[in-house]
């Protein structure tokens, strides 16, 4: 029996890495004889997270341009041309039959020299507004995934395949009860649960927030599960308690998804497409430190059909308890955002995107 071979290549944040990994587990149970490879940035969380889940990864010296006047900046055209030779061993030693990228850094170099190899490439594009990455690369690949209407705006129209965002499968197919995830984070049956998401590497300003405000909800009787970041960890964890659970991480998602009763959350691409499945009623508070502002325009995406709420960092202290009460103290209401959201889902998304891999393939 042949052999099929993928590389997949993307990284940086969580919203890349998880992609890929939903993308690899697919493709193990499509195809019964296959190697899956990763690429990833050298000095990037998916050097740590990739491994976890029983993959190989090689890592290349790449990093993107700093916004701010910085001398690393020089080095960004020798990590460049370093990736590409590299891509190019790492590409003609593996033999992939077919080459994924997710975004981020690495994918760039990875799925230049496979397109100019010759050798079909697919990229998944998560956000509503595509990376600079993509849209060079959306020119030599075969497939462009997408998650969101009228992306031809950015991409070449007949290779756009309108997929939705991979989701990891223990969100989408999750058996586990509410009482076992309750007991899980050891939190209280009685009590109302708010999750906290800034991002598997943490956001100050949410962060500070959190902290200043868990008198009040205290008082409105609510424990909260508070994913603070690793980079934030040491600094917030002296304020885990009964009712608040401070992480650097949760790697248990679906377990978390299901105590929650609300959600305040970043609006990167991947993490609102686990939210719809999911379905709960969602604050979003969109990053103002990505390119083109693409989470507030994620997140909008989803306010637009009312089915979510967004305070942007600016306003979290004259805007979110005023919104969250108009979620807390209307249960109509809050039961409207859960089922409006639940309509936007795409649990297909990774099925689909392997389908289309398999087609190519025959």
């Amino acid at each position: 029996m042949k052999q099929n071979r993928f590389l997949i290549s993307g990284g940086g944040t969580g919203g890349h890495i998880y992609p890929a990994i939903s993308i690899a587990e697919e493709l193990s149970t499509k195809f019964d004889n296959n190697k899956i490879l990763f690429v990833g940035s050298c000095d990037r969380m998916e050097m740590q997270k990739v491994p976890e889940y029983g993959y190989d990864i090689k890592g290349l010296w790449i990093s993107g341009i700093n916004r701010k006047l910085h001398f690393s900046n020089l080095l960004v055209p020798l990590k460049v041309l370093l990736s590409i030779i590299k891509s190019y061993f790492i590409i003609k030693n593996f033999k992939p039959d077919f080459v994924v990228g997710t975004g981020g850094f690495a994918s760039g170099p990875v799925l230049y020299v496979a397109s100019k190899l010759k050798i079909p490439t697919l990229i998944q594009e998560q956000n509503s507004y595509p990376g600079i990455t993509n849209r060079i690369l959306s020119k030599s690949v075969n497939y462009i995934c997408v998650s969101y209407p009228k992306m031809d705006r950015y991409f070449p129209k007949s290779k756009l395949l309108f997929t939705g965002n991979p989701v990891r499968k223990d969100i989408y197919v999750s058996t586990i009860s509410k009482e076992v995830s309750l007991e899980f984070f050891s939190l209280n049956k009685n009590k109302k649960t708010l999750l906290v998401l800034g991002g598997s590497l943490g956001a100050l300003k949410i962060n500070e927030f959190i902290k200043s405000n868990l008198n009040y909800f205290k008082k409105l009787g609510i424990q909260v599960l508070w994913q603070c970041g690793k980079n934030y960890f040491q600094q917030y964890q002296s304020f885990d308690s009964d009712i608040v659970k401070v992480k650097p991480f949760i790697k248990r998602m679906n377990y978390a998804y299901k105590v929650a009763d609300y959600i305040v959350s970043r609006s990167g691409a991947s993490v609102i497409s686990e939210l719809c499945i999911v379905g709960k009623p969602v604050i979003f508070i969109p990053s103002p430190n990505v390119a083109e502002d693409h989470q507030t325009k994620n997140a909008m995406s989803i306010v637009n059909l009312n089915s979510a709420e967004i305070v942007k960092e600016k306003d979290l202290d004259t805007e979110f308890n005023r919104v969250f009460e108009k979620i807390f103290t209307n249960e109509e209401y809050s039961l409207k955002l859960s089922n409006s959201i639940k309509k936007i889902e795409r649990p297909n998304a990774t099925v689909d995107i392997v389908n289309k891999i398999n087609s190519f393939l025959k």
